[in-house]
């Protein structure tokens, strides 16, 4: 592919890559170079104090990073890799702290898009990569989304089918639910037995991407159930406007807002889906990209 071919190397020389995944479209720079993760930090304008995913392309990358590889690890990588499920686990000494907030630990991900691995394998580095936007923003979910001038170079691969970023799972002590996703956590409870879910620290370090109360928003303010009386605005509804699968609802979220964000509305207002597992991953982003 002579598109990740000049990727990859722009990825060794430091620079910065915008690249397709199944979940939304990430900003990419070599995991294990210091100063070129500190330029997605600096593009995004994203505190240091919340850690970046690092991309692999196989579970044998991943043990590679790991200080430790647990049973349950093995076996949620085997079962959803590639896919959109990060787990976070001990770091080695090579993972360097500006990507992991100086925690010990490091979230790892072996994404379901074919660029995303050929970008990858084609580097032969991983790849630490949040969502191509500007922090706290709508994540980009085909290459049109990405701010301008924001990667040095962006490998369009169409519209992401997933459309939500990636469930994150701790598994250093208890098992933690750090951010929900399309993979409910009564499924990955079947797997592994009891998970806990998490909330963001007051201050200081985060576990995972996207624990800030306000997050994934939208330009246009963004209302949950509630319709303002005054203003140009629109309602979507369960069923009709979006659709009643979780799912197909993911995948067409954040389009639709990137949609509704250009028509210069004073409002979008959103029917809450259901409280479910299912639906978790959606509520999670609806609730912290509100007004």
């Amino acid at each position: 592919m002579p598109a990740c071919g000049t990727a990859a190397e722009l990825i060794r020389a430091g620079r910065l890559v915008a690249f397709p995944t199944e979940t939304v479209y990430g900003l990419g720079a070599n995991a294990l170079d210091p100063a070129a993760v500190a330029r997605i930090f600096a593009a995004k304008g994203r505190p240091r104090t919340s850690p970046l995913i690092v991309h692999v392309d196989s579970i044998e990358m991943a043990r590679t990073l790991a200080s430790e590889w647990c049973a349950a690890a093995e076996l949620l990588a085997r079962r959803y890799w590639p896919g959109p499920l990060t787990l976070v686990v001990p770091k080695r000494p090579q993972v360097p702290d500006i990507v992991t907030a100086g925690l010990p630990t490091v979230g790892l991900r072996m994404p379901a898009h074919p660029l995303a691995l050929g970008l990858i394998r084609a580097a032969g580095v991983p790849i630490a990569g949040p969502s191509a936007n500007r922090f706290t923003e709508l994540s980009p979910t085909a290459a049109a989304h990405i701010p301008e001038s924001l990667a040095d170079y962006t490998l369009d691969g169409g519209p992401a089918r997933v459309g939500i970023e990636s469930t994150v799972l701790s598994l250093v002590d208890t098992p933690t639910l750090l951010r929900p996703g399309v993979i409910p956590i009564t499924e990955l409870e079947a797997l592994i037995g009891p998970i806990v879910q998490a909330a963001a620290p007051a201050e200081g370090a985060h576990a995972a991407p996207g624990m800030h109360a306000r997050h994934y928003r939208p330009a246009t303010p963004l209302y949950l159930g509630t319709v303002p009386r005054a203003g140009k605005g629109t309602v979507l509804r369960l069923g009709h406007e979006m659709p009643a699968d979780p799912q197909a609802y993911a995948a067409a979220l954040y389009e639709m807002l990137h949609r509704l964000d250009a028509q210069a509305l004073d409002w979008i207002a959103i029917e809450p889906p259901p409280d479910t597992p299912e639906w978790a991953g959606i509520l999670d982003r609806l609730r912290r990209a509100v007004v």
